[in-house]
């Protein structure tokens, strides 16, 4: 699985660097995102809510977030 790494980036880089990664998916594919900004990740969320993509969020420790996105 693609990890994107989004360590010290904030918006809207990641935002821009997931969206390449979604035009390139193919159904039941996913990949990781690395971010390390709670504000990316409510962008992510916004714009996510707006697909049909699934996402799961983890923290996966104090102020740094995996999220996983799947094409369905």
């Amino acid at each position: 699985m693609l990890k994107l790494d989004c360590f010290g980036d904030i918006c809207p880089i990641p935002i821009l660097k997931m969206q390449h990664e979604l035009e390139n998916l193919d159904s039941g594919e996913s990949f990781q995102m690395v971010v390390d900004h709670s504000c990316v990740i409510e962008s992510l969320k916004d714009h996510l809510k707006k697909t049909k993509f699934i996402y799961e969020v983890d923290e996966i420790m104090n102020g740094v977030w995996e999220i996983t996105i799947t094409k369905p």
